[in-house]
């Protein structure tokens, strides 16, 4: 598929959540075992590890058609820009979607600041960036958008493979935000 068609796909899909008219294919026996020859997910989700954020369920997808990276605040830190790398070199995903979500725990903890523990600090530190380029009393969700613009930006700039997949038009990064009461996402560009 085109990515375009990619995105058509996944706009399609998160209109019928939203409606409460789910598929619900690709999702059975037959699915799981054509899928036991190997994987060709033809989208990428870099989403937050919210458990009220599901993106197969979002996107209405079936087994193996995103390739989901999870992790709160939805940053690029180096183990889950590697597993986006494998996913664009090795499974030949066209499209990565960089999805934040309302009310985020990891960007308000980022924008509270303080002294998390030494994990939570390191994973706050990607969230920064978006925290600092804010307008002074940014709300939480202006900071979520503007961290997963950021964070788009910065799969071109750290990693080669994604650089050069984006140059030469096989890979889209598309930033974009989960609406929690409506379910609905929306594509930030």
């Amino acid at each position: 598929m085109e990515t375009q068609e990619i995105l058509d796909r996944l706009v399609e899909g998160n209109t019928r959540f939203v409606a409460d008219k789910l598929d619900g294919g690709l999702q059975d026996s037959v699915r799981r075992e054509k899928l036991t020859s190997g994987q060709e997910p033809f989208a990428i989700i870099l989403s937050c590890a919210d458990s009220r954020v599901v993106p197969e369920l979002a996107f209405d997808t079936g087994l193996g058609e995103l390739f989901v990276v999870r992790v709160a605040g939805n940053v690029a830190n180096p183990s889950s820009l590697g597993s986006i790398e494998y996913a664009v070199a090795h499974c030949g995903s066209r499209v990565i979607v960089v999805m934040g979500h309302e009310s985020c725990g990891a960007v308000t903890a980022a924008i509270a600041g303080g002294d998390n523990g030494p994990n939570i600090n390191h994973l706050l530190s990607h969230v920064q960036p978006a925290v600092d380029q804010a307008a002074d009393g940014a709300e939480v969700n202006e900071v979520v958008e503007l961290n997963a613009q950021l964070v788009a930006k910065q799969l071109v700039n750290d990693s080669t493979i994604v650089r050069d997949a984006v140059a030469s038009g096989q890979v889209k990064i598309v930033p974009a935000v989960y609406r929690l009461g409506s379910g609905k996402v929306d594509f930030l560009g």
